[in-house]
């Protein structure tokens, strides 16, 4: 192999790192599997970076309805979009790489859309999680959807063919990146990656360095509407959608939060979603800013307790006695494990007077707890 890169030390000292093969294809998979940002989602979309969900390592995929494992996928992701994105991971030295990788690969596509039940794909990640909830909280923070329409997405995405193919190697040879450009541009709504993550080595160093390959503009452009757009919500859009999804007793629930927010939690903020309105309002005190709600036009309120970091609610105890508060409203039963996670309550749930006056009582309590920190 040729090549290599050249990095300087804290004492100025050139190191010079050059190409070496990976000792195995599993040393390769492992990798991904710890580090997922190897698969480069800065460059497989510049304007949307891509980030991954893994789901599993070694997935099986039937060829039949009921059927047997007939195959099995080096790697699952979900990006936050939920699309599938199945990673094929060969060493260049295979000589697979070259003609065998891509019939295989179509295979998976073809069979995963009509064989991969979501619900089976959703049981799969959680089996491997110690705590699911928590994992898909922290990788949802800043995207415009909850868990449930998360892998609603993810079913749809399978039903309409929406799945992203990624070949990994070392090295892609030239016959792979014709083959993957031209799959690229022929294939919609499916998408067609190659991934060259090449090892450098120099002393005791190690660095992997990743680069999509095989993408040409024309395919980048024809799919750079695959990840969410934005829109900027106000107040009239936000109300006017909140009502045509969910009714107009919802929509003056959340109207009566709104007025109770302007005098405790006065700052708000107005959600980019594409599909879902929401708006957060935010208490600034002492250079610190507390936003414990969210709401949202799907019709629920989303307590925030993840985003609870600063004084004193980075407490447990304060956030669990947050919890009991609002679980004394009728109809709300909140988790205690839920304090490290962002559940949500309908806004249909604050119907009546007396549930909407003890959750504000609750958030009261909140809003003087801050203030007295």
């Amino acid at each position: 192999m040729s090549g290599g890169i050249f990095l300087i030390d804290n004492d100025g000292r050139l190191i010079e790192m050059n190409e070496e093969a990976y000792d195995s294809e599993d040393l390769l998979q492992g990798l991904l599997a710890q580090h997922p940002n190897l698969l480069a989602g800065d460059q497989v979309n510049t304007l949307y970076p891509r980030r991954w969900l893994l789901i599993c390592r070694e997935r099986g995929l039937p060829s039949q309805e009921g059927g047997s494992d007939r195959w099995s996928v080096d790697h699952l992701f979900l990006d936050q979009d939920a699309v599938p994105t199945i990673v094929e991971v060969k060493r260049s030295t295979d000589t697979r790489i070259r003609r065998e990788v891509v019939g295989q690969m179509l295979d998976y596509a073809a069979n995963a859309v009509v064989y991969w039940p979501v619900e089976a794909i959703r049981a799969e990640f959680e089996a491997n999680q110690e705590d699911p909830q928590l994992v898909i909280a922290d990788f949802l923070s800043d995207a415009d959807t909850d868990e449930e329409e998360f892998w609603q997405k993810a079913k749809t995405n399978l039903q309409a063919g929406k799945v992203r193919l990624v070949f990994v190697a070392d090295e892609i040879p030239t016959e792979l990146r014709r083959v993957v450009e031209f799959l690229n541009q022929q294939m919609d709504p499916a998408e067609v990656l190659a991934i060259e993550i090449k090892l450098y080595v120099g002393g005791t160093l190690r660095t992997l360095v990743p680069r999509v390959i095989g993408q040409t503009a024309e395919a980048q452009q024809k799919k750079s509407g695959v990840p969410r757009e934005s829109r900027q919500w106000d107040e009239p859009s936000f109300f006017e959608d909140l009502k045509a999804r969910t009714g107009p007793d919802e929509a003056q629930v959340a109207r009566d939060i709104l007025g109770w927010a302007r005098t405790n939690l006065p700052r708000f903020t107005w959600g980019t979603g594409k599909q879902h309105g929401s708006f957060i309002p935010v208490l600034d005190h002492k250079g610190m800013s507390y936003y414990p709600l969210a709401i949202y036009t799907y019709g629920r309120v989303e307590i925030q307790f993840q985003h609870m970091r600063a004084r004193p609610f980075d407490d447990e105890t304060k956030r669990l006695a947050l919890l009991r508060r609002l679980n004394e409203i009728e109809g709300i039963d909140l988790p205690a494990g839920k304090i490290t996670k962002r559940p949500s309550i309908p806004l249909s749930a604050l119907s009546s007077a007396a549930a909407l006056k003890q959750f504000f009582q609750a958030f009261d309590w909140y809003v003087q707890e801050v203030k007295a920190s």
